[in-house]
């Protein structure tokens, strides 16, 4: 289809409105699109983020209770080797 003007080609055959419109919306939900995935990605990398600050704490924290076991263990053993009626003072 060809226009002999430019208001022509803007009036599309009476039927500018129509066409227009489909564009504005398209162009709009193509912008919405974008910018959800774009924050839905933001959202994602920050969970990941929280995800794996946790997972180091809690790391840290059960290798902190197995050194404390092991002094416990290394504690109880150093009791157990004294004999019983020694007189000797333990702390």
């Amino acid at each position: 289809m060809q226009f002999d003007s430019i208001s022509a080609f803007f009036d599309m055959g009476g039927y500018a409105f129509f066409v227009w419109l489909s564009y504005g919306v398209s162009a709009f939900l193509l912008a919405a699109l974008i910018y959800s995935s774009h924050s839905n990605h933001k959202k994602v990398k920050q969970k990941i983020a929280l995800r794996l600050q946790r997972e180091k704490k809690l790391r840290k924290a059960a290798q902190q209770n197995s050194v404390q076991a092991e002094q416990a263990d290394s504690n109880t053993a150093v009791l157990q080797n004294l004999p019983k009626n020694s007189n000797k003072v333990v702390s």
